[in-house]
């Protein structure tokens, strides 16, 4: 995805903002016994968030955007929104580049300047980091200082522009504390997502924040990966040396 060069650097100071309002929400949930899942959604927001929101409120399900900071200020509303409903904003950088051929200062200034439109449009600070295209490695890890986080389950929505299949991959592919990868910029996504909630719900998930899924865990730590609830370990990022392919793209 091309992009102009930034050159603002991370925020110094807190800007003003005006936290929304959030009604109460259903009650929380205990992961370590209830079978979870934590959907997300990356590259908005977008022409169809505001639309999957309304999905989204009708099943009582939380979610969590990561979002590029070039696109919060073109969808402040969407994003206040997704506040008020209990959905969690996370970062997904400014631009979208791949993090790894970037030196430190330019990867601070992608994850800080989209730290700074979060916090002015949702009145919120973003607590998670997923990398662009989940390529990282040490460098990106320290100079994100956020936990990093991944999937599981990953839909290939971006490539198959199917919301059948979409649908059948998520519902098909999950498990009890998995993270399924969605991009809600793309139509297809959304209008699969009613099929995905009601099929996981028949299978009795519940529907939760990445936040919300580690709860009771130890606290996530920055620069590290994770992509699930209760993997063996929980993964580091690689070196400089070695090679970070991109594994998708959108």
């Amino acid at each position: 995805m091309a992009s102009p060069r930034p050159t603002e650097g991370p925020p110094q100071a807190a800007p003003q903002s005006r936290k929304p309002v959030r009604p109460p929400g259903p009650p929380p949930v205990d992961c370590s016994i209830a079978r979870c899942v934590a959907l997300t959604f990356d590259d908005g927001p977008g022409a169809h968030t505001e639309r999957l929101l309304g999905m989204l409120r009708a099943r009582n399900a939380r979610a969590t955007f990561f979002v590029l900071g070039q696109n919060v200020g073109l969808y402040p509303q969407a994003l206040r929104r997704a506040v008020v409903d209990g959905h969690e904003i996370a970062n997904h950088s400014w631009s979208h580049p791949n993090l790894t051929g970037l030196p430190a200062d330019r990867v601070r200034t992608e994850v800080g300047r989209t730290q700074r439109a979060i916090l002015l449009a949702s009145g919120r600070p973003s607590l998670l980091f997923r990398p662009p295209y989940g390529a990282t490695d040490a460098t990106v890890g320290r100079a994100s200082g956020l936990p990093q986080i991944m999937w599981s389950v990953d839909t290939l929505d971006w490539m198959h522009r199917d919301r059948a299949r979409v649908a059948r991959v998520a519902i098909g592919q999950t498990r009890p504390g998995g993270i399924v990868l969605f991009h809600d910029i793309h139509k297809t996504t959304v209008d699969a997502i009613p099929e995905v909630l009601t099929g996981l719900s028949r299978r009795g998930y519940r529907f939760v924040t990445v936040s919300e899924l580690f709860r009771g865990k130890p606290p996530l730590r920055p620069g590290v990966r994770y992509t699930e609830r209760d993997p063996q370990t929980p993964t580091p990022a690689p070196t400089r040396t070695a090679t970070a392919r991109p594994v998708r793209h959108g």
